[in-house]
């Protein structure tokens, strides 16, 4: 249920929420506390402390209502709002993406830079290790484009490692993405990954958070950007995961949303394999390829409007049946090592290469050898 009554504010209240959402100690539970209390953000602020102590809240945000940084930071998100591309959505907006409304504790305000009507899309979350194997990334980007390609936006964390090579292989074939940030998204972290958000947003992605704009990166931020991820998507897959990693508190708040969870194995012997083993020791979904998911999900397999068309990969690939790794394949089943060997090209590039041709029903995988499938 949306917390507001009516869409649409005033902007003096909106103002308002900005400030009270700018106020130290204040989250989601805290926000939605003052306004039931109040009746508005503007009343909120204007409230006596004692009416504020009353509420059991922190005397430090009391104190912060009247600050001249938490005007400044309302004033320039302001101002933020005004440039093209740039959007906030609340709890009583129309548009608020319905799925993420129904997790306990939604963002009341949530900033949104590119196109804010993906948020509303079918998305499927895709997250791992920061410290991925060359495999995991590759095999994440290209589970990426294909579930891009079967229409999926692919949502993720915009972070080093499986986040960025899912992002980037939905921008590999024009594909809508979303990054949900643990920063504001005047402070992307990490900065190395800002020509990767630039390219997203500029093929009608977007990038969201519900931090004040200027919120650098604080450790606590990032596991509750995690909901978000979850909370906007039908189901998250994890792609490679130690079982200390933060992909697993995604996929876990994620079951507990009613979203599907989905991991991919890997050899018992990368410690990177053991969280999705985990995973699906506790039930997750096994994934070995694309129509494990499409399977779980038939009801949204043709998604996006009525005249939508898949979008045209920006490199030209290799047909399936010219394939070199193909033809090897026809003459004899080889493991991935020995097809390295037999075509000359590094291990990294054949598993790479593999995992596109199983996705495309070309291969299949059998006791660690590799098949050609009949087409």
């Amino acid at each position: 249920m949306p917390l507001f009554e009516k869409a649409g504010q005033s902007p003096a209240e909106l103002e308002a929420r900005l400030r009270l959402h700018r106020l130290p100690e204040i989250g989601p539970k805290r926000f939605q506390s003052l306004i039931q209390a109040f009746g508005s953000a503007s009343a909120a602020l204007s409230a006596p402390a004692s009416a504020w102590r009353s509420l059991r809240l922190p005397a430090a945000s009391a104190e912060a209502r009247r600050s001249p940084e938490v005007r400044d930071g309302a004033s320039a998100a302001l101002a933020w709002l005004e440039r093209p591309g740039q959007h906030l959505l609340m709890w009583d907006d129309p548009d608020y993406p319905a799925l993420l409304a129904e997790i306990a504790d939604p963002p009341p305000l949530l900033f949104v830079a590119g196109n804010r009507s993906l948020l509303d899309r079918p998305q499927l979350g895709m997250v791992g290790s920061r410290r991925a194997s060359r495999p995991g990334l590759d095999t994440a980007a290209a589970f990426a484009r294909s579930l891009a390609g079967a229409g999926f936006v692919i949502t993720s964390g915009l972070a080093l490692g499986i986040d960025g090579a899912a992002h980037q292989g939905a921008v590999d074939v024009n594909g809508a993405t979303i990054g949900v940030l643990g920063t504001g998204i005047e402070k992307l972290y990490p900065q190395r990954h800002r020509q990767l958000a630039a390219a997203m947003l500029a093929q009608g992605g977007a990038v969201i958070s519900e931090l004040p704009l200027d919120a650098g990166p604080h450790a606590s931020n990032f596991p509750r950007r995690n909901r978000i991820i979850s909370g906007l998507s039908l189901g998250v897959l994890v792609v490679e995961a130690s079982v200390a990693s933060g992909s697993l508190i995604t996929a876990r708040l994620a079951a507990e949303q009613g979203r599907e969870v989905y991991a991919i194995p890997g050899s018992i012997h990368h410690p990177g394999a053991r969280g999705c083993h985990q995973l699906i020791r506790e039930g997750a979904v096994l994934v070995e390829t694309i129509d494990h998911i499409l399977e779980a999900l038939q009801g949204w397999k043709n998604i996006g409007s009525s005249n939508a068309t898949p979008p045209e990969p920006t490199q030209k690939t290799v047909p399936a049946t010219s394939h070199p790794l193909l033809a090897l394949l026809h003459a004899a089943p080889q493991t991935g090592e020995a097809l390295a060997i037999s075509s000359g090209w590094p291990l990294p590039k054949v598993l790479a290469a593999l995992t596109e041709l199983e996705l495309d029903s070309s291969v299949s995988c059998e006791a660690g050898r590799w098949f050609a499938r009949a087409r």
